[in-house]
């Protein structure tokens, strides 16, 4: 499709703003602010999808506007004079790639903790706590909300001050909605009761910061206009409130969500992750657009360019978000006009960025290192002075990133892998349905690493002997690990991992405990293709929260999947040993906390601890290489050559990567091949 008949390459029209495309990002806060300021990192992040193409850049989910909204996410503190100069830099270097630039304004109201920013209480319209921050909020008082309306006024004028595009005010889940949702309104009139005075507190803070920002800047409202929830505010309300807004004069976009945010499960219906169906409120949206005739944002998991075409093809959106697909792959729009659609770099659904920033880091890339590392990891590689050899034993995510980097920089680049095709544990991690997008991150680096003219070596297993055949410059075995499943005081023979499970290596038993001492997705989908096939399953854990290295949004489509087949998990308790009795198994848990023991009769145990790295290999090689696999700490991080001799008689640089080292994740896999390799 060319660029002129292309949907999604067409200006639209904002008022007196005319965006340059029909994509943008969508409001989101990828947790980078330095002292509550958007600095260096941050001005980065947003510069770099703005050089790409992006016709619109939404800054700062939830730049807190009072200090009683403390910063839950490492907000943009709004309220602070000095947040002109930084927003204006950022802006600047935006607008100079033709991109606009908005801010998103908030008051959190119970979203938040009061043992943030200045332990402030923190309050809402009523006394419930939110389930997903836990603080009993205090009930607004009449001054509050004179305060308040001030504090919304004054931070939209110091964005204005800032040169920005325009404001858009978060309502969804937030102090506004909190007025808005009778689940939370607790008040009396003039706030409370009928959905005209639930809505005035909106309609207040929009007409100050209309008066004092004046007509011509871009003013919009990000809002629920369907709670999907029991005694929440229905769809009929939802389309009224819309109408009302409209009706006021007040905003000039509309950017649309369905459904609430107040617990990590309807969270992650808002925001759907891997496994669940995309683009799931793309036609609630265009419902509203076709109600108002208002222009219409969204965004909620339109991860791919077709589905983002067909909805401003199809007149559903005006401006369509794909922020975590642009967390994946900066530069999206530049491909598309490139006419290189299919090498853009998928989102995989796996939601390591919310689910890190939820958890109190910053937004990281399961799929793209880079992603947030602007500064010192630019996304582009460029080629090497001097081309060199380069083999790789082990096609998973650590080889075949370390492969792809190679090649990016000119070097001839030689893959062993031991399998008959790509993938290594994310192979066994896709097979679960719900994760099948896992092999995204796979099907990409491999497609990347074939242009390239990356030689590959499958059904190879290699050793010592076959890499020294192809005298290697470097030497990287990325070979991964092997599950670990010893270490009990008896029975280590009596048990069957996780890993045997998924493979199915081992058949389902009828009656299983897990024991997982590792916390990750491994127990959890061993549990459901237990669950699955009949068994009655036990999750036990030695920690105090059950699958500690799932994090919560990514947790919910499991716990939906396990909890209705009755799985049950139990806390602080670990597996001590197991024995046989007759045609049974005998557990023996016992705790960290206490002596206390107790006993489960099984006729399966099945454990996930980990994995232990495959790392024959590399002690073979080690004695003949340079560096006799030392790294350079210092020099890996500077993203410097690694130039350390060891052994002037070695004929190659040795270093290991991923789970080759120590069981990491899949983003610490691919981070320690692109971190190396980008210097060779």
């Amino acid at each position: 499709m060319s660029p002129t008949s292309d949907p999604l390459l067409q200006p639209f029209q904002l008022k007196h703003l005319t965006l340059k495309n029909r994509l943008m990002l969508s409001s989101h806060e990828p947790a980078y602010a330095e002292d509550g300021m958007p600095k260096a990192r941050y001005r980065a992040y947003h510069a770099e999808r703005a050089r790409a193409g992006i016709g619109l850049t939404m800054t700062a989910g939830s730049a807190s506007v009072s200090r009683d909204s403390p910063p839950a996410f490492n907000n943009i503190l709004a309220w602070k004079d000095e947040v002109v100069g930084w927003m204006r830099e950022l802006t600047d270097e935006c607008h100079d790639h033709g991109c606009a630039v908005m801010i998103q304004l908030t008051h959190l109201g119970r979203r938040t903790r009061w043992d943030k920013g200045d332990w402030l209480p923190s309050l809402s319209a009523g006394h419930e706590r939110e389930v997903a921050h836990r603080a009993f909020p205090k009930k607004v008082e009449d001054w509050d909300i004179a305060r308040l309306i001030a504090d919304y006024a004054d931070a939209a004028e110091r964005m204005q001050a800032a040169g920005l595009d325009g404001i858009e005010i978060e309502s969804y889940g937030h102090l506004m909605d909190q007025f808005w949702t009778p689940l939370v309104n607790e008040l009396d009139a003039p706030w409370g009761g009928t959905l005209e005075n639930r809505m005035r507190f909106a309609m207040e803070v929009l007409g100050a910061i209309r008066k004092r920002v004046g007509e011509e800047f871009i003013v919009g409202i990000r809002y629920s206009a369907d709670e999907c929830a029991k005694g929440g505010i229905t769809q009929d309300e939802g389309f009224e409130i819309t109408r009302r807004l409209k009706a006021s004069g007040l905003v000039d976009f509309l950017n649309v969500i369905r459904g609430r945010i107040d617990t990590d499960a309807a969270l992650t219906d808002v925001i759907p992750v891997q496994g669940m169906r995309s683009a799931p409120h793309l036609d609630f949206a265009g419902e509203i657009r076709a109600e108002t005739a208002l222009p219409t944002f969204h965004a909620a998991k339109i991860q791919d360019v077709a589905t983002a075409r067909h909805a401003i093809a199809s007149g559903k959106l005006d401006m369509v978000g794909m922020t975590r697909a642009h967390m994946a792959d900066p530069h999206i729009v530049a491909k598309i006009l490139r006419g290189e659609e299919d090498r853009i770099r998928p989102c995989v659904g796996a939601n390591y960025c919310l689910d890190r920033i939820y958890m109190g880091g910053g937004a990281l890339c399961l799929h793209n290192p880079s992603t947030g590392r602007e500064l010192e990891m630019p996304h582009e590689i460029a080629p090497a002075a001097t081309r060199r050899k380069v083999v790789i034993v082990g096609a998973g995510p650590a080889g075949l990133e370390a492969a792809r980097v190679a090649a990016l920089r000119g070097h001839e680049v030689v893959v062993f892998e031991a399998a008959s095709d790509p993938g290594g544990q994310v192979r066994l991690t896709a097979r679960t349905p719900r994760r099948a997008e896992m092999m995204s991150l796979i099907d990409w680096r491999f497609a990347e690493c074939e242009r390239m003219g990356v030689r590959f070596r499958f059904n190879s297993f290699a050793e010592a002997e076959t890499v020294l055949e192809e005298a290697p410059d470097m030497a990287i075995i990325a070979t991964g690990g092997l599950p670990h499943a010893e270490g009990l005081e008896s029975g280590d023979g009596l048990v069957v991992s996780a890993w045997d499970i998924l493979s199915g290596d081992a058949q389902p038993g009828s009656n299983a405990l897990i024991w997982d001492d590792a916390g990750d997705f491994a127990a959890l989908q061993a549990a459901e293709l237990l669950s699955e096939a009949g068994a009655s399953v036990e999750i036990v854990t030695r920690d105090r929260n059950i699958s500690s290295e799932v994090m919560s949004m990514s947790l919910t489509p499991a716990m939906r999947a396990l909890q209705g087949r009755d799985v049950r998990f139990t806390v602080t308790r670990r597996l001590d040993a197991v024995r046989r009795e007759g045609n049974q198994l005998v557990a023996t848990l016992g705790s960290d906390f206490s002596t206390a023991t107790a006993e489960r009769r099984v006729d399966q145990v099945v454990v996930n601890r980990g994995t232990r790295p495959l790392d024959d290999l590399y002690f073979e090689l080690r004695p003949g290489s340079l560096n006799l696999g030392e790294v350079d700490y210092e020099a890996l991080i500077a993203l410097r050559p690694q130039e350390i001799r060891r052994n002037p008689e070695g004929g190659y640089q040795l270093f290991r990567i991923g789970d080759a080292v120590s069981a990491r994740n899949t983003h610490a896999a691919i981070y320690d091949a692109l971190r190396l390799l980008r210097t060779v």
